[in-house]
């Protein structure tokens, strides 16, 4: 029964392919540019259609960019530069 088990286990392991994506590179180390909260245009990018901040697993941004992009975010929010959620669009 264990070397039927160990088999299927193995034959599972080789189905699985895994699909390498491309890395995606920092946008602010790329321009050369800090997240700035007057950049509203720029902001939006890391917006997601219900008003969330978007993770750095999904935009790519470094740890240090990500949390200057948090912060530049919830004060172009505060200054009513940004919404806080889809409900408060300008």
């Amino acid at each position: 029964m264990q070397r039927t088990q160990r088999a299927q286990r193995a034959q599972r392991t080789q189905r699985t392919i895994r699909i390498k994506r491309e890395k995606r590179t920092c946008y602010f180390s790329e321009m050369g540019k800090k997240p700035d909260y007057k950049d509203v245009l720029i902001l939006r990018r890391f917006i997601s259609e219900r008003g969330k901040i978007i993770p750095n697993k999904y935009s790519g941004l470094t740890a240090k960019n990500q949390r200057l992009l948090a912060r530049e975010i919830k004060k172009a929010r505060f200054m009513a530069l940004l919404p806080y959620t889809e409900r408060h669009a300008l």
